[in-house]
């Protein structure tokens, strides 16, 4: 039995423990992605990945994914937003950071459901969006 089978229902789990997976489901997805699209030095891809795993990026990417959502993963990723972490972030604003803790928490609930298609589909919009600022 795979670990993420363990937890029958992570909805129940507290919306910060979901964006401390969330965060490093979506660390990974970002060096996955870098590392593929093209053969780069280490500090190159810390430099990148950095600049893409951070709340000021994430909180662009909360709003980028709002209307693409179901209603239960809009209520998940508000429920994660609404969370009162114990820190802050050096380089955000509190609302930048809350809305990065709610990607989060969304990007973890969905992982440990096993629903990778649909992380994909909601990592490629955040990751496409990008395109569309230049």
């Amino acid at each position: 039995m795979a670990f993420n089978e363990q937890i029958k229902d992570p909805g129940q789990l507290s919306p910060l423990n979901l964006a401390f997976v969330g965060d490093a489901v979506y660390s990974l997805l970002v060096r996955t992605r870098l590392v593929l699209e093209a053969n780069r030095p280490a500090g190159e891809l810390n430099k990148q990945s950095s600049a893409r795993v951070c709340a000021v990026q994430q909180s662009k990417d909360y709003y980028r994914l709002l209307p693409f959502l179901s209603d239960d993963e809009l209520a998940l990723i508000k429920r994660g937003r609404n969370a009162n972490p114990q820190h802050k972030a050096k380089n955000a604003t509190a609302g930048e950071y809350r809305n990065a803790t709610g990607l989060e928490c969304l990007f973890g609930y969905l992982y440990l459901k096993g629903e990778n298609c649909r992380i994909m589909e909601l990592f490629n919009i955040c990751w496409n969006g990008d395109s569309d600022e230049d």
